[in-house]
């Protein structure tokens, strides 16, 4: 039988929304999944199937407004702390005191948001693609980055939904996912838009088949783009009121060293400078040679085997 087919699917009452969850394997050692943008549940499926062969239980929403997951009647309102408060009642109500977070992307934010407020209820924190950075502080991008680069573009209320509208749902992820895996940040030049970017015949990353395709675009067009643009792109400057933001749980990032989140300003310095560290204390670093910002599709059994590893030592 086909491993996929042992991940099984449900829709759980959240906060007043049906979040759906994908979940694999059994036990009360436990890993939530969290993707980024524009990923969905699928894109932890090698991760997921490989923990779950390891003794562990993998729990993989949809966040809120992305894919399967209802979206919220007011999804401009959404903010990063509905999806902090949404992992929380996650292990409330399938009573899991304690877990593993694993988060991508924008679920990498959510996951230290997570950690930060419920550091009780965290066993360690791994993320890809994005390093811990505390509330507050930021990567100063006006002034050192043209107007066309991609998150200021997004940033417009708008923009990016005319940009996307003039394309089907399937080019629209297909051409993010060919920009995403580069090693340059997109930008645009100014007269022209974010998807102008993607020659229409560039094929997709090998890593990434057609198939793989056509699932993302059932799930995005299932919700569209409304949730994903306000969450993450218009919520960055969201303040947490959090207070004390060390973290001192267990934590691991995994980066491609070809991730083109290591070109945006200040980003290399603060993760290979060591001032990361200082954020959270108890931290390792891993590059993986010629990765991609999507490194758990691109390499999984790399990525698997970093991710038991770390499970297994802070279990």
């Amino acid at each position: 039988m086909n491993k996929m087919d042992q991940i099984q699917h449900k829709f759980v009452d959240i906060r007043g929304l049906k979040i759906h969850i994908a979940e694999i394997g059994t036990g009360d050692k436990v890993v939530v999944f969290l993707h980024g943008f524009p990923e969905i549940w699928y894109s932890w499926r090698h991760q997921m199937i490989a923990v779950a062969n390891a003794g562990y239980r993998a729990i993989a929403p949809d966040i809120r407004g992305y894919g399967l997951s209802e979206v919220p009647s007011e999804p401009e309102k959404a903010t990063f702390k509905d999806l902090t408060d949404d992992v929380l009642a996650i292990l409330d109500s399938y009573a899991i005191p304690k877990a593993f977070v694993v988060g991508k992307d924008v679920g990498a934010i959510t996951a230290y948001h997570f950690v930060v407020a419920h550091p009780e209820r965290v066993n360690g924190v791994v993320t890809l693609g994005v390093p811990y950075t505390p509330p507050g502080h930021s990567f100063t991008f006006e002034g050192q980055i043209p107007e066309g680069f991609y998150i200021l573009r997004w940033q417009k209320p708008g923009r990016a939904e005319a940009d996307f509208g003039r394309f089907d749902v399937k080019t629209v992820v297909k051409n993010i996912y060919i920009l995403f895996s580069k090693a340059d940040i997109p930008i645009a030049e100014k007269d022209k838009e974010i998807m102008d970017l993607v020659e229409p015949s560039t094929p997709l990353p090998p890593w990434f088949t057609e198939e793989d395709l056509s699932v993302y675009a059932a799930l995005y067009e299932k919700s569209g783009f409304r949730t994903p643009l306000k969450v993450p792109y218009r919520s960055l400057q969201e303040d947490s009121r959090e207070t004390n933001t060390k973290v001192e749980t267990p934590a691991l990032l995994i980066m491609g060293d070809k991730d083109y989140v290591m070109k945006m300003p200040g980003m290399e310095k603060y993760i290979k400078g060591g001032e990361v560290k200082e954020h959270a204390t108890n931290l390792d670093i891993i590059f993986l040679p010629d990765g991609c910002h999507f490194v758990q599709e691109q390499f999984p059994d790399k990525v698997n085997e970093l991710i038991i590893s770390f499970l297994s030592k802070h279990i």
